[in-house]
């Protein structure tokens, strides 16, 4: 990985789960989860946090690396309500893209970040805020898919700790295990960015999984919840 001008202190500030960037308070579908018991231990919880990656966060990913890359930010909005269909979800993307948009803005001021905000002023998916926050600090399109990668595996992994008191030493493992794939989805998602500059936001990929939009529909209607979503 060649992290661009921003060097790899960039992608650790953009990557931390410290940035206040309002992902500590959603699990990426791992609270849903473990009360429908598909997690219930570190092994259940690394098999749901690898099909996170190559779906949601394979998705998440490519449209991260195209705003870092250059592509319209407005156009890849349209893409990333296209491949979002579950309404829970669209509204979770863009409550944390707009937080991450304050984050940004604040910490790499950049015209970008402001006109995106000013044209999405109730919150731009976060994703495309995550590449283009990748783009202020000088990060290249394969950090930026690092960035969004690496949360959608760690956001679940951190949550199921707090949400069935797992060791953390064994959530770290999990993360440990997935770090080879997500170089791939990393790597896969930076060459789909490339080919969207001059193909088009169709090349990205599209992944999908029904049972996380099911469940975070579900979610949302939960009068009580540890999590966000």
């Amino acid at each position: 990985m060649s992290p661009g001008a921003g060097g790899v202190a960039a992608l650790l500030i953009l990557a931390d789960g410290r940035f206040p960037a309002g992902g500590h308070a959603h699990s990426g579908g791992a609270e849903g989860a473990v009360k429908a018991g598909r997690i219930h231990d570190p092994a259940s919880l690394e098999a749901f946090c690898r099909g996170r990656l190559h779906t949601a966060g394979l998705t998440a990913a490519a449209l991260a690396a195209a705003a870092a890359a250059g592509v319209d930010p407005l156009v890849l909005e349209e893409a990333a309500d296209a491949r979002t269909p579950a309404p829970a979800l669209r509204a979770t993307a863009r409550r944390l893209g707009r937080q991450l948009m304050r984050a940004a803005r604040a910490t790499w001021p950049s015209p970008e970040l402001d006109a995106l905000a000013a044209a999405r002023p109730r919150g731009a998916h976060q994703p495309v805020v995550q590449g283009l926050a990748a783009r202020a600090a000088g990060l290249d399109p394969t950090a930026a898919a690092y960035a969004a990668a690496y949360e959608s595996a760690g956001g679940p992994a951190s949550a199921g700790v707090r949400l069935l008191s797992l060791d953390p030493f064994d959530a770290t493992g999990v993360l440990a295990r997935l770090a080879p794939e997500i170089d791939q989805v990393s790597a896969r998602a930076a060459e789909a960015a490339h080919r969207a500059l001059t193909e088009g936001p169709g090349v990205l990929p599209a992944a999908s999984a029904p049972l996380l939009d099911i469940a975070a529909e579900q979610h949302a209607a939960w009068p009580v919840r540890l999590f966000a979503s």
